[in-house]
């Protein structure tokens, strides 16, 4: 039954990295960087299941890596420091809607595992009760 907790807090936990990673995603929509660095790379998180380092069973899900896109759009902005000799500045590649999408899945899987975290405590509680 702890199993069931485990694997939930897992979900829990990499849910809330993943909400994380979609708000800098949001937060950093318009950022250019500096002319050596380049614009804000858009991060994306890929999960794996099974074995981690603290997780003996292979149970539950967890984060592998945080990818970052080289993808970028170029907007005409004369005026801005970082702007070439065109006049043109490179901005992440980031859709806003995309991001509201995934930060809105994210949040539903969060709620998701903590209702199976509540049914597991429940059923966890229940047990306790029938033993006693």
């Amino acid at each position: 039954m702890l199993g069931a907790m485990d694997i939930s807090a897992s979900g829990l936990v990499a849910q809330r990295i993943r909400m994380e990673t979609v708000a800098t995603n949001i937060a950093n929509i318009n950022t250019a960087g500096t002319i050596e660095d380049g614009p804000f790379k858009r991060r994306s998180v890929e999960f794996r299941a099974g074995l981690d380092r603290l997780d003996r069973n292979g149970l539950g899900v967890h984060v592998s890596k945080i990818n970052q896109e080289n993808d970028f759009r170029v907007v005409n902005m004369p005026d801005h420091p970082n702007a070439d000799a065109q006049g043109n500045v490179k901005l992440p590649g980031i859709n806003q809607i995309t991001e509201m999408v995934n930060g809105m899945e994210a949040g539903r899987a969060y709620e998701a595992n903590l209702a199976a975290m509540d049914t597991s405590k429940d059923m966890f509680a229940n047990a306790l009760r029938i033993i006693a």
